[in-house]
């Protein structure tokens, strides 16, 4: 998918960079997953204390760096500013912000690659996109070179309007892993649907897909590193395959497009029936979960919240099937 315009089907862009060789959302792995040919580059957003937006997963530092506490209660700047925290995987990164990420894009030799924009929910939406367009607008010839090629990629609802009213010029995908919540809350507001692989995989996950398909809509599958799974997101046609390895999936695919009909009969269906993921329990976890954090967090969806009931079954559930938040 080119959020300028033409479709390549099936199109790399890099899960964080290219996170499986580098540190996940620095510049060298943007970087890395540029010069494997990926076509966009995919990345998280949050704010610091004084107002500047960073490239960062997680709310907290934590997990990936040689620091810790969370982003929006860190300064960037000042003697213990985020600026000289460093990541934990060699080679040592710093954080980049969202202004050097945008100027990394905008050298002419990259000027080709999209960016795909993680709106993680930690934040107030209204502050983020209002120093978001300051950073873009501030670019020459931002409105023809840059904002056509930035995607805002959304988990809530809430943080639809503010996206319309201060980044019109961007477009905006629904990113979480329901097709029911997709298609009642993102629909008509949302051109391009970034869906997690597991939640595809369902009957209403090939509905959905169908739904798309048929009414225009751009269609990414995340995180997609085993080759069965590339394989099988090409069987359903997606436009861009969103993966940590950036050289998988663009080796796989050049050979696809040398002999489609060889390398697709090397690669079986037979692993969605071997692994637990991939059935309904496990799914029906992950979504009641995965909505009831987000609104803990960002507000109820709407006035049919989540009962503490559906929440309770759903983590007994998870307890009982081992699985992790």
């Amino acid at each position: 998918m080119s959020v300028q315009g033409s479709t390549t089907p099936e199109d790399c862009w890099g899960h964080r960079g290219a996170s499986a060789r580098f540190p996940e959302n620095t510049l060298s792995s943007f970087e890395a997953a540029i010069r494997d040919g990926a076509e966009g580059i995919e990345s998280d957003v949050h704010v610091s204390q004084d107002d500047v937006v960073v490239m960062f997963h997680d709310p907290d530092l934590r997990r990936t760096t040689n620091s810790s506490g969370s982003i929006r209660e860190r300064a960037w700047y000042g003697e213990d500013g985020m600026q000289h925290v460093r990541t934990a995987k060699m080679p040592h990164q710093p954080i980049p912000t969202f202004e050097e990420t945008v100027a990394l894009l905008m050298l002419p030799e990259n000027q080709h690659v999209n960016f795909n924009v993680d709106v993680k929910v930690q934040n107030t939406p209204t502050r983020l996109f209002a120093l978001m367009h300051k950073i873009i607008a501030s670019h020459p010839e931002w409105e023809t070179r840059l904002a056509p090629r930035i995607l805002l990629g959304l988990w809530h609802p809430s943080f639809l309007g503010p996206a319309k009213e201060q980044l019109p010029y961007c477009r905006r995908s629904y990113i979480g892993n329901c097709p029911s919540i997709a298609r009642k809350y993102f629909w008509n507001d949302c051109e391009v649907f970034s869906i997690a692989f597991a939640a595809l995989t369902s009957a209403d996950g090939q509905r959905f897909r169908q739904e798309c398909k048929a009414g225009g809509k751009k269609l990414m599958v995340w995180t997609v590193n085993e080759p069965h799974h590339m394989m099988e997101a090409v069987r359903w046609e997606v436009d861009v395959i969103l993966t940590d390895v950036t050289k998988t999936w663009l080796e796989l695919r050049t050979a696809l497009h040398a002999d489609y009909d060889k390398i697709t009969a090397q690669y079986s269906r037979f692993f969605l029936w071997t692994n637990m993921r991939f059935y309904h329990p496990f799914r029906y976890v992950k979504v009641v979960l995965g909505r009831d954090y987000l609104e803990r967090i960002a507000g109820p969806f709407d006035a049919f919240k989540l009962s503490p009931v559906q929440v309770a079954i759903a983590s007994m559930m998870a307890w009982w099937l081992g699985i992790r938040s």
